[in-house]
């Protein structure tokens, strides 16, 4: 207790002598700083006056005010802005799974408007919308030089009624038009379904609806196949989802993890950070697991991939994911309207951050564009066999069972063909978790 006592005690004397060597010139610089801060601030009243009185149309103060505030938010990040009050309930609204509008997940680059992915079931799905696509006039409209919210304002309308927006995608030469009917958005945050002996979860959006939709989805599935004994294991599938509530990628991740670190968050001040860890149980009772991903992977899909990657508790396949490892808080204002801020960036548990460089993929696939097929194609990969051959001897070795299960077995094959040809990437998953199964059971 002595030392301590006199450990603070030099402390104090030190500081003390030190506050009156330094104390002067740093009040002094404090000074200089809060004089500047006030100058800047009398010069955007005056400019703020000058608009009011002098511009050549009268201007709504409100407007003029919101628009002032949101370019000192979207100056520092593309995810930071302002919420006005029609707007902050359109995000709520959104968070509980249902809206209205196109359905697509945007940011901003360079001024224009970029999609991260369009969603499930969605307009701009079945319009062909891609992510990656930039979107750089609205009914002919330019967006260049709107903000963000400005430009998904501009997207907005009655339900049904039609938007034509332009396109530029990377490998087109020439921008073009896409048609879009704008509808009223019901996100299902969790489809499940099983392919072949694969439990198959393709998580579109992270809603208050998605740990739930998972779990139960799990369960049902599981339970039709007779248990976990008749499954391979399980397709994490977040391919195009833009992300959405941190709390329910954390939700999703320890539902496959017995322990340890999910994510971390850090901000500028050391102490506002924060972890997240996994409390024990798992859902999928042990049983391999293949997260799929690609570049319309963002956010909380990127945490949730990130943690069972470094856990070596899924192997993750697909693209490169989006990359956008910041965290938003949304802060209530005054009027009802809301600050989005970005105020820090999450890491996986080895460390990382995928700020700007996304979720490398264990093994990468890309997803091949479908080609017409044409009669000559189908006639070419026809094959020939002797069972098709006039005169030809039949098998009278096998008994009806087994050819029976010869039968069901070719069914399961071709049935796995066919999604090849529709989802290459999701028949490469399952098939590494044949695999997986394969070498268990030897």
């Amino acid at each position: 207790m002595k030392k301590m006592v006199f450990a603070a005690a030099t402390g104090a004397v030190l500081g003390l002598l030190a506050t009156s060597q330094i104390a002067g010139p740093l009040l002094a610089q404090q000074a200089d700083d809060n004089s500047s801060v006030y100058e800047q601030l009398d010069l955007f009243g005056d400019i703020f006056e000058r608009i009011r009185s002098g511009y050549v149309e009268e201007v709504d103060d409100r407007e003029l005010i919101e628009a002032a505030i949101n370019g000192m938010l979207t100056s520092l990040d593309p995810h930071s802005s302002y919420l006005s009050p029609e707007a902050a309930q359109r995000m709520r609204v959104s968070t509980s799974g249902e809206f209205g509008g196109l359905g697509i997940e945007v940011t901003q680059e360079e001024g224009w408007v970029k999609v991260v992915s369009p969603m499930d079931g969605t307009p701009a799905e079945a319009a062909g919308i891609m992510a990656g696509d930039f979107i750089t006039a609205v009914d002919g409209e330019s967006v260049l030089g709107l903000t963000l919210n400005e430009a998904v304002t501009l997207m907005r309308g009655p339900v049904g009624a039609e938007i034509i927006v332009t396109i530029v995608r990377e490998d087109e030469p020439e921008p073009f038009d896409v048609s879009i009917i704008r509808d009223t958005i019901t996100l299902t945050a969790v489809r499940s379904r099983t392919e072949g002996n694969a439990v198959v979860l393709r998580v579109t959006t992270f809603n208050e609806q998605t740990f739930p939709n998972l779990r139960d989805g799990l369960e049902e599935q599981v339970a039709a196949a007779g248990g976990f004994d008749n499954i391979d294991g399980i397709v994490l599938d977040l391919r195009n989802n833009p992300g959405g509530l941190l709390s329910q990628a954390v939700f999703v991740a320890d539902a496959f993890l017995e322990e340890g670190e999910i994510t971390s968050t850090r901000g500028r001040n050391p102490a506002d950070g924060d972890r997240f860890n996994a409390t024990a149980g798992d859902l999928a009772e042990g049983k391999p697991i293949v997260v799929l991903i690609n570049g319309g992977s963002a956010s909380a899909s990127e945490i949730v991939a990130g943690a069972l990657q470094d856990h070596r508790r899924a192997i993750v396949v697909g693209t490169n994911s989006f990359g956008k490892g910041s965290v938003q808080t949304v802060v209530p204002l005054g009027g009802d309207g809301a600050m989005r801020l970005t105020t820090a960036r999450y890491y996986t548990p080895s460390g990382r951050s995928i700020q700007a460089l996304g979720i490398s993929p264990d093994i990468i696939v890309e997803q091949p564009r479908a080609q017409p097929v044409t009669a000559e194609d189908e006639e070419e990969t026809r094959q020939r066999t002797e069972a098709g051959l006039r005169g030809s001897l039949e098998n009278d070795s096998l008994t009806e069972d087994e050819l029976r299960q010869i039968e069901e077995d070719r069914a399961r094959a071709e049935a796995a063909a066919e999604l090849r040809e529709d989802d290459y990437q999701l028949a490469y998953a399952i098939d590494i978790l044949k695999g997986l199964t394969a070498l268990g059971d030897r």
